[in-house]
């Protein structure tokens, strides 16, 4: 499964492509950045509310494939423009974590 075949089949919204073609082998959900930071399986599909400058820099530490904000949150103007220099995709969804990581889940 890749980032793509993932916005393709949940109908994901793209904030800031990154790269597209890349892996996604694994699901996570978390909120605490240092826990995210420790834990989050590299390629994975991270699944958040936590749309900051913070977050950018946890995904690019974890090595996550992509972000996907859940609820409809938002993604900050400093955060997307990190992001895009960073080439970390962010993903959005009205879906909240376990709706979607359950569809996730059945995908990968």
């Amino acid at each position: 499964m890749t980032v793509k075949n993932l916005i393709e089949q949940l109908n994901l919204k793209i904030l800031v492509e990154g790269d597209l073609d890349r892996d996604v082998t694994d699901c996570y959900i978390g909120d605490l950045l240092s826990w995210v930071m420790g834990r989050a399986p590299e390629d994975s599909a991270w699944l958040t509310v936590m749309g900051n400058i913070n977050s950018i820099a946890v995904a690019t530490l974890a090595d996550v494939s992509c972000i996907v904000l859940v609820e409809n949150a938002a993604l900050d103007e400093e955060a997307k423009k990190k992001a895009d220099i960073h080439g970390v995709t962010i993903l959005q969804t009205e879906e909240n974590s376990y709706s979607l990581a359950v569809k996730i889940s059945a995908l990968i």
